[in-house]
């Protein structure tokens, strides 16, 4: 008996803290929906840009192997590669590093005629295949040796011999000398950052829980003026992670390819956006322990849905401008990673991430807005 009154207890209590129960039966059906959508219910697709200088492109062998290369395909005959003609190499290393594709091939002027003389016996001297890739994206080894393996099949099966096409790989920016550990590298500085927001969340709702915010309602503060002044000691404590982050990797061997003061403002950027989703949950947290438990469920999505933790194929939505809108691009550490990478590994400066810190300003701007306007509503006119 004593027994079933504890279970009638504690199932109250589970009821009276409905979010959590809402969040925690809930979390693992959204991550199995989001999965599905991100591998379209099977697996993903990979692009693969294209240049072909072939003189007869129209009609030529290259064009037989890139068909070739658009027939590799799954078990459920969902295509592997998505195949992107391109004139531009510049433009085709822009969307290399923005991420937007994994690999690009270049066809020499000579590939056909090499081919087709190889083919009726004459002897020639090997012709190069270009491949051009970020070497620290985790996907570029499993569809370049695809795209590789298809045109060497093809080859092999055309001239009956051994292929005169030689591989030709160049990385893009220092990608090549980067080590497995410095790959991992920027997402962790991101990391770093995205751990502000348990600082935030429970700092913020600490006060309120303490009954210091009905004593500094006294003084006509504003929620602007409390979250503000919190949120600038947390940017600050966001920059010393970025930096203290850093300095340890470089202690253990990583080099940096790009400007360490850009890096140290995409994390300021960042902080500012973590501090944004913190003041949010502590705009629904009644108590600390409440506000720790309720900053791991966006914790969650910030670390395993934009990159920090584990690659995540592009999800494209929309185009705008020639940019591409992903699902998870709307998650502000999903930029700040990928203008880290640019940075720290492919050398790029300040004008070369202009967008990704664009989207972050609009994106920290928005959260804290909203973090200030729930602030407002849910803590200075209830206190």
């Amino acid at each position: 008996m004593r027994l079933i009154r504890v279970f009638l207890k504690s199932m109250r209590e589970q009821l009276r803290s409905y979010w959590l129960l809402i969040l925690s039966i809930s979390i693992a059906p959204v991550f199995v929906l989001l999965y599905w959508m991100i591998t379209g219910g099977g697996s993903t697709t990979y692009r693969v840009l294209v240049i072909n200088h072939d003189e007869q492109a129209a009609t030529s062998v290259s064009a037989a192997v890139i068909e070739k290369i658009q027939q590799l395909r799954y078990a459920n005959d969902q295509p592997i590669l998505k195949v992107t003609l391109i004139e531009d190499q510049s433009a085709a290393e822009t969307k290399l590093r923005n991420r937007e594709a994994t690999a690009l091939l270049v066809f020499p002027d000579n590939f056909s005629s090499t081919l087709l003389s190889a083919e009726s016996g004459r002897k020639v001297e090997p012709v190069k295949l270009t491949v051009i890739g970020d070497l620290t994206n985790p996907y570029y080894p499993l569809v370049s040796i695809m795209a590789v393996s298809a045109v060497d099949e093809y080859v092999k099966e055309m001239i009956g011999q051994t292929s005169p096409v030689v591989l030709n790989e160049i990385p893009l920016g220092g990608s090549g000398a980067r080590t497995e550990f410095e790959m991992y590298v920027p997402a962790l500085l991101i990391l770093a950052v995205v751990m502000l927001i348990f600082q935030v969340a429970m700092t913020i709702t600490r006060e309120v829980e303490n009954g210091t915010l009905r004593r500094l309602q006294m003084t006509k503060m504003t929620a602007f003026d409390l979250l503000g002044g919190i949120s600038l000691t947390q940017v600050l404590i966001g920059v010393v992670c970025v930096l203290f982050t850093f300095l340890t990797a470089s202690l253990l061997g990583f080099s940096s390819q790009g400007s360490l003061w850009v890096a140290i403002l995409i994390g300021a950027v960042t902080s500012f956006s973590i501090v944004g989703i913190g003041l949010m949950i502590a705009c629904l947290a009644r108590t600390v322990s409440e506000a720790f438990i309720y900053s791991n469920f966006p914790l969650i999505f910030l670390m395993f849905f934009t990159g920090a933790v584990f690659p995540i194929p592009p999800m494209p939505i929309f185009t705008v401008a020639g940019r591409t809108i992903g699902m998870f691009d709307f998650l502000p550490p999903t930029h700040a990673i990928v203008a880290l990478n640019k940075v720290l590994t492919l050398g790029a400066g300040l004008k070369d991430v202009a967008y990704e810190l664009c989207m972050l300003l609009i994106l920290s701007a928005l959260y804290f807005g909203i973090g200030v306007w729930l602030f407002n509503k849910l803590r200075l006119k209830r206190a």
